[in-house]
């Protein structure tokens, strides 16, 4: 006779964990609420609660704004940062988690400069640098935020290679295989949630940015962003920024709470 036993969650710490996803959910979900009022609202009277009249002029005066456009670039902007930081990040990290030498707190020091410093600081030298050499304004925009994006994609992965035991790659090497089917087949594999976070970080930095993209881009590129931030320094067009600010807050949860249910299912290791 054979008896399995199942590992048993406590009721403490479950309870735990529903109350602590739950308060992650409630943080992201309140501020969102006035918001969605206000992009339906016609008239929001105080002490009213609730709006006393409900409209979609808010919908279609956004997209006379220039918000389908907008939230284009800033998709764009998002994903060409993430294509080029987040395997800039995994090579620093890996050379810091893996190869520690004399001189790797100054390196990781220089790394989080672009964190420590002000922005602005930070925007005006490197857009006289890119202005000197010649380099097209989008181009820079994307090299400035790839610089401001690196240090966060390079600590997620050197707190990933800090646990990655580099043991499988050799016993895959010594089983035959190949440079690329070790990076294919082992290594990738192995690091895929850390990438996949670090590349989320690299993308909210291009999606969110207002100060380098105003700068470096000289007001030539509206994003999101700076839609939001010239809509809500006008008066009276409460239903349109909060339409446009939805469109700038949703679309980051939502690709959160995907790699959330690809990583819960498996789909991400």
């Amino acid at each position: 006779m054979t008896v399995t036993s199942a590992r048993v969650e406590p009721s403490g710490r479950r309870a735990a964990r529903v109350l602590g996803v739950g308060t992650a959910l409630l943080w992201l979900v309140l501020p969102v609420i006035p918001l969605l009022l206000w992009a339906f609202a016609a008239r929001w009277s105080f002490p009213a609660v609730l709006p006393s009249d409900w409209t979609l002029t808010g919908w279609r005066a956004a997209a006379d704004q220039g918000a389908v456009s907008a939230a284009t670039r800033s998709v764009g902007l998002g994903l060409a940062v993430a294509a080029l930081a987040t395997p800039a990040g995994a090579m620093a990290g890996r050379a810091l988690a893996a190869h520690p030498f004399p001189f790797s707190p100054v390196v990781e020091a220089v790394l989080i400069a672009p964190v420590a410093v002000p922005p602005f600081a930070v925007v005006m030298g490197l857009n006289v640098l890119a202005l000197r050499t010649g380099v097209p304004q989008e181009l820079a925009l994307v090299l400035v935020l790839v610089v401001a994006a690196i240090p966060y994609t390079t600590y997620v992965m050197r707190a990933a290679y800090a646990g990655y035991d580099f043991g499988y790659e050799d016993e895959a090497r010594t089983l035959g295989a190949t440079a690329r089917h070790v990076l294919v087949h082992v290594h990738l594999p192995l690091v895929a949630p850390a990438l996949s976070a670090a590349a989320f970080l690299a993308f909210l930095v291009g999606w969110s940015d207002y100060v380098v993209t105003l700068i470096v881009g000289g007001g030539g590129l509206v994003t999101l962003p700076m839609l939001v931030g010239a809509l809500a320094s006008a008066s009276g067009n409460d239903g349109v920024v909060a339409v446009v600010s939805l469109a700038a807050v949703l679309p980051p949860v939502l690709l959160l709470l995907c790699i959330g249910l690809l990583a819960r299912r498996g789909r991400l290791p």
